[in-house]
């Protein structure tokens, strides 16, 4: 692997094969390419612990082609007294023959923190570095290692069986909202708030509303167990005023919410028309209904669990 110039980053990744299609438009939504193995190089920074399927970064000191030369890079690391640990990060990617054993992966930790300048502390460092061997070079940088906020968002007070799970939706926030710098978003639709509380963590700028009164305490009372604040209001997305950068539209279509297809046009045209994007969440073929409404299909993907499928669909 040869670095281009400029400050690199690398992320690792994992996720279930019912996952790749999401994975992969969330690939394309932030970092626009897809890696065709479970490690991404990309110049653009994202947080690792916004993604459901990002596992750690890197943010990239050294790439060398050899151990040696690596240990002499890193003894020129200028801590100014601040404690450090260094992570060996495996690269599932690569045929096990390339795969580091355990004993060798530490051995490698040990005699890297032998070379750094440093006092090294394994339980509380000041700073973390990881190591990684990637198509037989060597990189050395930044450690940050994800934090799954997602999964923290399972144990809600109110919850009903056929919202998206906190993974998926997460996943859709990324899709909608990859920049959220002076992003304005909405979920029109909001039920019980998942999308609300994915996003609201995240620190984006989004607002919620329903038309059916009797779940908004539910969502209220989600958001305030996380400690997240945000406005979500009554209302029938047809009767939405207010213009939007992103629209985020999980469509209703459980027993309690049957909508025929004319008020799924209503619905979408209204979309069309408070928000510039609109990612829509859905169980039925809708693209007929879609393009009707005066949307153009920008990307998709296909989120399962078990037989039960859901498609993302992106538009403008």
């Amino acid at each position: 692997m040869t670095l281009q110039k400029g400050t690199t980053y690398i992320y690792t990744y994992a996720y279930a094969e019912d996952e790749r299609s999401l994975c992969a438009l969330e690939m394309r939504s932030l970092f626009g390419e897809v890696s065709q193995s479970n490690v991404l190089e990309s110049f653009v920074k994202i947080d690792p612990s916004r993604s459901p399927f990002i596992k750690e970064r890197i943010t990239v000191l050294y790439e060398v082609e050899s151990l040696e030369n690596l240990f002499l890079q890193v003894e020129t690391l200028q801590l100014s007294g601040a404690t450090f640990k260094v992570t060996y990060v495996k690269n599932s990617g690569q045929a096990k023959s390339e795969q580091e054993g355990f004993e060798n992966r530490r051995a490698i930790e040990r005699e890297l923190g032998l070379h750094i300048n440093g006092q090294a502390d394994l339980r509380h460092p000041d700073r973390l570095f990881g190591v990684m061997n990637i198509d037989g070079s060597w990189v050395f940088g930044e450690y940050v290692k994800s934090e799954s906020v997602w999964f923290r968002h399972q144990k809600k007070p109110n919850g009903y069986s056929t919202a998206l799970n906190t993974r998926v939706a997460r996943a859709v926030v990324n899709i909608a909202i990859p920049n959220p710098n002076g992003i304005k978003a909405i979920d029109p639709c909001c039920g019980i708030g998942t999308v609300l509380v994915e996003a609201r963590s995240m620190g984006i700028d989004i607002v919620g509303s329903d038309r059916n009164q009797l779940i908004l305490p539910g969502a209220r009372e989600n958001m305030i167990h996380f400690g997240l604040s945000g406005e979500i209001h009554l209302a029938d997305i047809r009767e939405i005023t207010n213009h939007y950068d992103v629209a985020i539209i999980d469509l209703p279509y459980n027993l309690c919410s049957v909508i025929t297809p004319d008020e799924q046009l209503e619905m979408l045209q209204s979309a069309r028309r408070l928000a510039d994007k609109v990612v829509v969440v859905t169980v039925e073929p809708i693209d007929e209904i879609l393009l009707k409404a005066g949307f153009s299909i920008i990307d998709r993907a296909v989120a399962k669990k078990g037989l039960f499928i859901r498609e993302v669909i992106v538009c403008n």
